[in-house]
């Protein structure tokens, strides 16, 4: 297996997006502690690579068919390799998850749990985005977790952004037929918005940010109604770096506006690093 092949099957490039949850997470629960926040991190980068790895693996057959240039078709690797690796990364978030306590412990293995879920379902059942949506929800759960306890602003502020994973997740379905069969679901992504500007609190690092997170959603929005070739995957990927200025408009109105500059680095990270590896 090459480093190239670690890098696809864990769609790395949309590595900064659960880093700033992590951020968010523990901002809304009042103690950004920097070093608990990096080893969240560190939790969050094996439940979700280990999380893309699985699903690569349970897609195999689909994939065979469907997307041929995926490393399992492909001959890079085999899928009983890709299983035991991301079932050994998810094992290892929940041990990194206890290190912080039962109750982060307990939320570490609900995220993999909703993972793995995720992973078994997504090609068999229409609530897969609201699957999707519980693992982000969680992120922000066990960030929470591991650094004081949960609030109400992270429970809100966990539902907002599973809203908007829901709406990503949908439109994500489609891609591999390169069309939106469907669009009333997307209003969904309205739920994030609105819950945003309510917590820019008058803001006006937190409204310039959610300005910005608007015109993502917006120009996400337009490619899927344009629907040309290749629109539906560009539309996918704009939005998932779009979920760290949804971290960064909530880390904001809680006043800490250094480290939402560290999320809104990671909307631009997200998106340079999408140029080098398929962020979906």
């Amino acid at each position: 297996m090459t480093f190239q092949t670690f890098l696809k099957l864990g769609r790395v490039s949309n590595l900064p997006t659960v880093w700033t949850n992590a951020v968010a997470g523990a901002v809304l629960a009042g103690n950004p502690s920097l070093p608990t926040i990096l080893v969240v991190g560190i939790a969050l980068t094996l439940f979700y690579t280990g999380g893309m790895w699985l699903n690569d693996a349970f897609d195999a057959e689909i994939d065979a068919q469907e997307r041929k240039n995926r490393p399992i078709p492909m001959g890079e690797i085999a899928v009983g390799t890709v299983f035991v690796a991301g079932y050994a990364m998810l094992a290892a978030g929940i041990l990194i998850a206890f290190s912080f306590g039962v109750m982060a412990g307990l939320a570490g293995i609900a995220l993999a749990a909703a993972v793995v879920l995720y992973d078994w379902l997504h090609k068999r059942t229409v609530l897969s985005p609201v699957i999707m949506g519980v693992t982000r929800f969680f992120c922000y759960i066990l960030a929470a977790l591991a650094v004081a306890k949960i609030t109400g602003p992270v429970v809100f502020g966990a539902l907002g952004l599973a809203a908007y994973i829901v709406g990503l997740t949908y439109a994500a379905k489609q891609e591999a037929y390169d069309r939106l069969d469907r669009a009333w679901p997307l209003v969904v992504l309205v739920i994030p918005l609105i819950y945003a500007l309510t917590q820019a609190n008058g803001n006006t690092p937190a409204l310039v940010i959610w300005a910005g997170l608007v015109v993502v959603v917006l120009i996400a929005l337009r490619l899927l109604f344009r629907r040309n070739r290749g629109d539906v995957p560009k539309a996918v990927v704009t939005m998932i770096a779009g979920i760290s200025l949804y971290d960064a408009v909530l880390i904001a109105g809680m006043g800490q506006g250094g480290l939402a500059l560290l999320a809104v680095a990671g909307f631009a990270v997200t998106m340079a690093l999408q140029r080098v590896v398929s962020g979906t």
